[in-house]
């Protein structure tokens, strides 16, 4: 007999042995009170787990609350002594923010000045030009030439508003245009091609030209030039990046790398090294093998002179293939007035021929044109 004290009623028909369901056997009960009785064992152990990280808790809470009362009660004895300190950082910046300011706009008054002086007496330029930076290439082939360099301007050349420079392929035709002094330009304004006519002043164009330098040359101890580069496609800064990894090492004659640059407009980079004697090294190699990416090249190392430019004499040059245009008038707007201007000076009718290069600056606004040596 079970003694689980466990009872229910039973109709007639389940007491019979064949009707007795399989569930309600006496061994059943008993597995069953026995999964209980473990259940309630993990149970109690889940419980005390929990208590016990509950009190754990409780105790990093209270140690929180404690350290969070004594860090508000610092900042408060803190709070007197730094506030002064932050309205003074807060008036510097200000301050800063003001004279930056005022430096801008000063800056571009400068300027504006420049510009309007420079219009009115290109000598005004003189002081200027021996401050810019310049790049010499001459091939030294007899001692007689050991003294002399090359110099290859840039001359900037301020336009006005209302104005535009025509270069022509002759200078017989520019000689032309500047004997009849007053063109009259026809104009074709609006979709009804009702024709306008402006008239316009052909006056030459006169450049201060260097004519005798004089120059002080110094041998750099730490820097080198590297010419020869080959044509990687690939950005400045990456080329930049490859050669300074690759005269920083040791191994291929380099050292540490304290600057690396192009020089404007000669494809050659300007390597400067930290130490002395790394420079000296590589001019006695003269050429040096390079990896740049899977291949390797030769360059050319060169040695790299500065100076001071001591004395600069000037004379004016007339450019013989260009004309200067003034008092255009702002009846169309740009693309249209350059193909008028070009259209009528490339008629030999009207004593133009064909024009090389055409720049227009509208009124109201302000353009430098650059000339360079004529290579014809």
């Amino acid at each position: 007999m079970d003694s689980s004290g466990l009872s229910r009623p039973v109709s007639p028909k389940e007491e019979s042995p064949e009707n007795e369901s399989p569930e309600a056997t006496p061994e059943h009960v008993r597995q069953e009170i026995q999964r209980c009785r473990e259940l309630c064992a993990a149970l109690e152990q889940d419980h005390e787990k929990l208590q016990m990280a509950k009190e754990a808790v409780e105790q990093n809470t209270q140690k929180l609350r404690e350290e969070g009362e004594l860090l508000c009660k610092n900042s408060k004895e803190e709070i007197p002594l730094n506030i002064g300190e932050e309205v003074a950082i807060f008036l510097s910046e200000q301050e800063g923010c003001r004279l930056k300011h005022e430096k801008q706009v000063l800056k571009k008054k400068v300027e504006a000045v420049k510009k309007r002086l420079l219009w009115e007496d290109p000598a005004r330029m003189l002081p200027a030009l021996p401050e810019r930076s310049m790049v010499f290439k001459e091939l030294v082939t007899s001692k007689e030439d050991t003294n002399k360099l090359v110099l290859i301007p840039k001359i900037h050349y301020p336009l006005l508003g209302g104005s535009a420079l025509v270069t022509f392929e002759k200078a017989e035709v520019a000689q032309r245009i500047l004997e009849m002094k007053e063109h009259v330009v026809e104009l074709s304004c609006g979709e009804e091609l009702d024709w306008c006519r402006v008239r316009v002043r052909a006056m030459p164009v006169d450049l201060l030209m260097p004519s005798a330098l004089e120059m002080g040359l110094t041998l750099s101890s730490r820097s080198v030039l590297v010419s020869g580069l080959p044509s990687l496609g690939i950005p400045e800064e990456a080329l930049l990046d490859k050669l300074e990894l690759f005269f920083s090492k040791t191994k291929n004659g380099g050292g540490e790398v304290e600057s690396i640059e192009f020089l404007d407009d000669s494809g050659r980079v300007m390597v400067t090294f930290a130490e002395d004697g790394v420079a000296e090294q590589l001019i006695e190699r003269g050429h040096i093998q390079v990896l740049l990416g899977k291949g390797k090249y030769e360059v050319k190392i060169s040695p790299c002179m500065s100076g001071d430019i001591t004395n600069l004499q000037l004379q004016s040059s007339r450019c013989p293939r260009t004309v200067l245009l003034t008092g255009i008038p702002d009846v169309l707007d740009e693309e249209s007035m350059r193909d008028a201007l070009e259209i009528h000076f490339q008629k030999g009718s009207l004593g133009g021929g064909e024009v090389d290069t055409l720049d227009y600056v509208p009124a109201g606004q302000v353009g430098v044109a650059v000339f360079t040596e004529d290579a014809g």
